[in-house]
């Protein structure tokens, strides 16, 4: 007979591929997790995993075995609510990942509010360009501007969030402010880098105007809007993250209408975690109230 507790240090092995991720999610040595899955192979008379050059690789049984072990760690993640102590059981890490903008200024100061009304709740907010596979477990809540699509996903939309056009005093002082869409041609530019954009919507200048001239490119939205800020030259912003900065003026802000859609996606099997459904739930709430916030000046 197996040890069950063995069945988290295989769980987590399979969906971080190195000894050394799984042993830091797991706060153990790495050796451990490698005893463990060593002795889980050896109760069950059966190769899990292959040892690869780039990492551990499930073998056939460990891919049906990852599917029952997926299964059990959901039910005992419903035995709390089960009995009527969710709240006792919101506790552990929950994993988010969104864009580096919407992320750091606008995530991460209410993700603190949750985590005071929370303290068992560990959110570890992370920031990528590209869409990630929910269902390899690159996250357990991924916060975009688009629907992915996956088997077995849970997708929703939160909101949505207005950007306009901003440039600093200075700029405006050097060039004119533009009286009307035509006269933007004329003027320099802030934006992405394009070969390193993976998400075709943050191309949002592009809803507004083609620029002749960009005097500054990131592929980072908080690097565009400090060279705004000191007059590199006009970009598209989010109202949530430009509002922050005083140094930054609107431009033609009645005249530019762009939006956003904000989706929410998670895998089916965490949905009903205690932990992942407060953080869902926290998220809702906070679109909700400060929608205000993301679409007016």
């Amino acid at each position: 007979m197996f040890n069950w507790n063995d069945l988290v240090f295989f769980l987590e092995l399979a969906r971080q591929n190195r000894l050394a991720p799984a042993a830091r999610r797991l706060r153990v040595d790495h050796t451990t997790v490698s005893r463990r899955i060593s002795e889980l192979e050896r109760n069950l008379s059966v190769k899990l995993f292959d040892r690869k050059p780039d990492g551990f690789v499930l073998t056939e049984q460990g891919h049906r075995l990852f599917v029952v072990a997926e299964r059990i760690e959901q039910e005992i993640g419903n035995v709390p609510q089960a009995l009527g102590a969710e709240d006792m059981a919101a506790t552990g890490r929950v994993r988010v990942v969104t864009m580096e903008g919407i992320g750091a200024f606008f995530l991460a100061e209410r993700l603190a509010e949750l985590a005071q009304r929370q303290p068992g709740i560990v959110v570890e907010l992370v920031t990528e360009r590209h869409i990630v596979s929910l269902t390899k477990r690159e996250a357990d809540i991924f916060i975009s501007f688009i629907p992915p699509t996956g088997q077995r996903l849970v997708v929703r939309k939160l909101g949505s969030f207005r950007l306009a056009l901003y440039a600093s005093s200075a700029y405006i002082s050097r060039n004119g402010m533009p009286k009307d869409h035509s006269e933007l041609i004329h003027h320099t530019f802030v934006d992405y880098v394009e070969d390193l954009i993976a998400i075709q919507p943050v191309r949002w200048l592009l809803d507004v105007i083609d620029p002749l001239t960009v005097s500054f490119r990131s592929s980072s939205m908080h690097a565009q809007q400090n060279a705004i800020a000191a007059g590199a030259g006009i970009g598209l912003l989010p109202l949530f993250s430009a509002k922050r900065n005083p140094g930054l003026v609107p431009i033609l802000a009645d005249a530019v209408q762009v939006h956003r859609d904000i989706y929410l996606s998670v895998h089916e099997d965490l949905e009903f975690l205690a932990r992942v459904r407060s953080v869902i739930r926290h998220l809702g709430e906070v679109f909700q109230r400060d929608n205000t916030c993301m679409n007016e000046f």
